[in-house]
């Protein structure tokens, strides 16, 4: 039997395993798993509840990236890789239902069993699991890929890794990992994982950038590329996986081509002259105005929006505290009352889209803006020296008259920056120093989300000056940006984080404190907050959905008003131009359009 233990502590793993109820009656091993209770479908499901499951195969798309990429593998920190490889090139132990707010269904993996605390977690492969090249996926790949992601790849596996107090064979196709920490999560994440071909790496490093194609398990294998160009990715004839129930209905495209161009606007002209097959818009401006061309009118093109019921997550400028002066919060809570977003709002979108009020606002995982109460309150109490005003008692975004004077949050940001000792002196905002109050702006020269972000922080820089703030925008290269932003050299930049119905481990990738000098991490305000970690903590431990919302809400109350990040607005609906042969299922899942729907679930038809 090969074992793999970690030296971490094996007299506090014995210790943890009596308070967990090691010699307890084990479960069964079973086809899927949920966060929280069994999984709504059945052993014997025969598809997905969101695709079609007689959908035809064949056929191409082309869609379109804005950048570039040096690197073929998708899974470290160093260069930047083609998304579609990692999401399509690869298989992980088991999939997830977007029907659900968070359960798996078995992939790689025929079946999943747990200790009755969720205190390890076994995995058992199906023996038709096959890479692309015909070798079959093993239990040793397995304990490999979790270990090398572990210590060598990106920063986001990191974490459950370090979780991990042993990873071992049981069984010819069986593996087991034991939990050093209580985390009902973690047997969700290491399902997750993506699995490589171990024999792949032994005479390379897995942790340098590569322009080698890797061989996967997934259903499509890449056969042709141009670096920075173009990537294609191609269906794989032999793919192990096309059977699965899991499967049916998915990965029904032939061919999937990725084109890359310098910016956003490039790129939807390509579009409008048919290079490529669809296009995202954010902008709901744009999408009222600039898609009435020929093939539009035609029917060549159509224009569908798809409804999602998943957290607006969050969209904004973020500041970076590990400087000043955006590390006191008086100063940051200036900012936010500066930004006028009624008026920017309609000059960019008419005023038609929401504003996002919180980090889970559209969702029942978002924070009300009265007072905290019960569970909510109770967990954010022992905090509460530590907590910023409106955490407890409660906090909404300033509102402007819509006007360009926005002369009500003008007065506030001019009191609040007083307080903290800044007053303007010959029309410029200084401190006690005689420093003034000037930043950059670091923005990307081409614009992925297409969202007028280059606009907007004009807008806004304007809108400073009349508080005697300068804001100089600094616009940069896409690599020099990602380098950048890696380690944390802005003062404030652009910042998006999607959020899902089943927020865990990823939070603290985040907003944990090691995010404050760990590079590659999410926690690009550099904020710890012991609250915000004891929140998550608490979320991913919770026994009962009340528990577990209450701890999201908890969370959401921390980040709202730890006023890192000045929020614009969110769609409630996907918006989605595409070529008038693309088809996707009548059947929406939760999550709209963002996740596990183009290509995934699209179809070639008449």
């Amino acid at each position: 039997m090969l074992r793999i233990l970690l030296g971490r502590g094996r007299g506090r793993i014995a210790t943890l395993a009596l308070m967990m109820g090691a010699g307890s009656a084990m479960a069964e091993p079973t086809h899927g798993i949920a966060m929280y209770g069994e999984p709504a479908l059945p052993p014997d499901f025969v598809s997905l509840p969101y695709v079609n499951p007689d959908a035809p195969k064949g056929g191409r798309i082309v869609l379109s990236e804005v950048g570039g990429f040096d690197s073929l593998n998708p899974f470290i920190l160093k260069g930047t890789s083609v998304y579609g490889l990692g999401a399509y090139g690869f298989e992980s132990l088991m999939g997830r239902n977007w029907a659900e707010p968070f359960s798996l269904y078995g992939l790689l993996a025929e079946s999943v069993e747990t200790g009755p605390n969720r205190e390890w977690v076994e995995f058992t492969l199906r023996s038709e699991a096959r890479f692309s090249d015909g070798s079959p996926v093993t239990v040793e790949d397995v304990l490999w890929s979790m270990e090398t992601l572990g210590t060598l790849g990106h920063p986001r596996y990191r974490g459950a890794w370090e979780k991990i107090a042993s990873a071992e064979a049981v069984g010819p196709r069986t593996v087991r990992f034991t939990f050093n920490t209580v985390d009902r999560e973690l047997p969700l994440i290491l399902g997750l994982r993506p699995i490589l071909k171990k024999a792949e790496y032994d005479d390379r490093p897995f942790d340098e950038s590569s322009l080698e194609p890797p061989v996967g398990s997934g259903p499509y294998v890449l056969t042709g590329f141009e670096a920075g160009r173009h990537a294609v990715l191609k269906k794989d004839p032999d793919w192990w996986g096309k059977d699965l129930p899991f499967n049916r209905g998915q990965q029904n495209i032939d061919e999937i081509r990725y084109e890359w161009y310098g910016d956003g606007e490039v790129a939807f002209e390509a579009f409008r002259a048919g290079a490529i097959s669809s296009n995202r818009e954010l902008n709901l401006n744009k999408w009222k105005t600039a898609y009435d061309f020929p093939a539009v009118r035609s029917g060549a093109v159509v224009l569908s929006e798809i409804p999602n019921q998943r957290p607006s997550g969050i969209r904004g400028f973020v500041m970076n505290t590990r400087r000043a002066p955006f590390d006191d919060w008086r100063v940051r809570d200036t900012l936010i009352h500066a930004f006028n977003f009624e008026f920017i709002n309609n000059a960019i979108n008419g005023g038609e889209e929401p504003r996002i009020t919180s980090y889970f606002s559209n969702s029942v995982l978002g924070m009300s803006h009265g007072p905290a109460e019960g569970k909510v309150r109770d967990l954010l109490e022992p905090f509460a020296g530590d907590l910023l005003p409106g955490a407890l008692d409660g906090y909404s975004l300033p509102v402007s008259d819509g006007s360009a004077s926005n002369r009500r949050n003008t007065r506030i940001a001019l009191r609040t920056l007083a307080d903290a000792g800044w007053t303007v002196q010959d029309g410029v905002m200084r401190d006690r120093a005689g420093r003034p109050l000037e930043f950059d702006i670091l923005l990307r020269s081409s614009d992925p989300y297409n969202l007028h972000v280059g606009s907007i922080a004009e807008l806004y820089a304007e809108q400073l000056k009349r508080i005697g703030v300068v804001a100089n925008i600094v616009t940069v290269e896409p690599a020099q940006y990602q380098q950048r932003t890696q380690t944390y050299d802005f003062d404030m930049t652009f910042y998006l984080r999607t959020m899902s119905l089943s927020p865990g481990n990823e939070q603290y990738l985040y907003w944990g404190a090691d995010g404050v000098s760990e590079p590659g991490t999410m926690n690009w305000m550099g904020m710890s907050s012991p609250a915000a970690e004891a929140m998550i903590g608490e979320m991913l431990n919770a026994k009962s959905e009340e528990d577990f919302v209450a701890a999201v809400k908890a969370l959401d109350r921390v980040l709202t008003t730890g006023r890192y990040v000045i929020p614009i607005w969110f769609s409630p609906s996907g918006r989605i131009a595409h070529k008038a042969e693309l088809k996707y299922p009548a059947t929406i899942s939760i999550y709209g359009d963002w996740a596990g729907f183009q290509p995934d679930v699209w179809w070639i038809g008449k």
